[in-house]
């Protein structure tokens, strides 16, 4: 039989009621975390200052689905597709006009080099020095156009010592804007017409010219020639000129 136990003593082990969390030692209930309240039920906190527990109305609970994309993957939302903007086309008058606004400019400038600046005009020079250096080293009788109309216009001009000989070379341009050389030089015919003339050049027959005897040659190209050939010197007129301007080039020389 076991002794009588004080009305007073509380057992150590007590099973709770169903549904209720066991209680610890001392007497006071344990505490197993926090429980969430029923839904539609207001949650218990800690004690207010009268000693009566506070409640506090759960918010709502957040919707899927709805708010900012970002919280629950990370990203940002796309943006709405913007309107498509309204296609614009250029019509045939705007072009135009806008070539218009190109062109005025270029015109104008175009304009100005030719009218004020002399952009068609021929640079020309002064033959005298490479004559008169020709005629100092004697090599060879040095000729001069004589009588040439003011149209005739000098834009080249060089004597040169060259193999087997020397030469004197002037450019001109002709009154029908064509470009003629007179080439005087003490280099053998055999070698200077073959040079001037390339594999092209094919005598065509003789002429008379102010009392000379000039043999008229094709050359390179659609250009022809007037050779005078003198024991002591060759003479070519040559160029792309027609016939009468040559002629009178050549007739001219004195």
């Amino acid at each position: 039989m076991e002794p009588a136990q004080p009305a007073d003593r509380v057992p150590a082990d007590r099973t709770p009621p169903d549904g209720q969390p066991p209680a610890a030692a001392g007497g006071e209930p344990a505490v197993t975390g926090p429980t969430s309240p029923p839904d539609g039920e207001p949650a218990l906190v800690e004690p207010g200052p009268d000693g009566e527990a506070a409640l506090v109305e759960p918010g709502p609970a957040a919707e899927p689905g709805r708010g900012d994309a970002a919280t629950g993957t990370g990203e940002r939302p796309v943006p709405p597709p913007r309107a498509q903007a309204a296609r614009s086309e250029r019509s045939p008058k705007d072009m135009a006009i806008s070539l218009l606004v190109l062109l005025v400019p270029i015109a104008l400038l175009l304009a100005f080099y030719r009218g004020f600046l002399g952009g068609d005009q021929a640079t020309t020079v002064d033959p005298a020095p490479a004559i008169e250096q020709a005629r100092s080293a004697n090599v060879f009788p040095v000729s001069q156009p004589q009588g040439l109309g003011s149209d005739w216009r000098t834009v080249s001009a060089r004597y040169q010592t060259v193999d087997g000989g020397a030469n004197l070379r002037i450019g001109y341009l002709t009154p029908e804007g064509r470009g003629v050389q007179l080439v005087q030089s003490s280099v053998p015919a055999e070698r200077l017409l073959p040079a001037e003339l390339t594999d092209q050049g094919q005598p065509q027959g003789p002429t008379e010219l102010a009392g000379r005897t000039w043999q008229r040659y094709t050359a390179r190209g659609n250009q022809q020639a007037l050779v005078l050939l003198e024991p002591t010197r060759t003479v070519l007129v040559i160029g792309d000129a027609r016939d009468n301007e040559l002629r009178e080039l050549a007739g001219a020389l004195r």
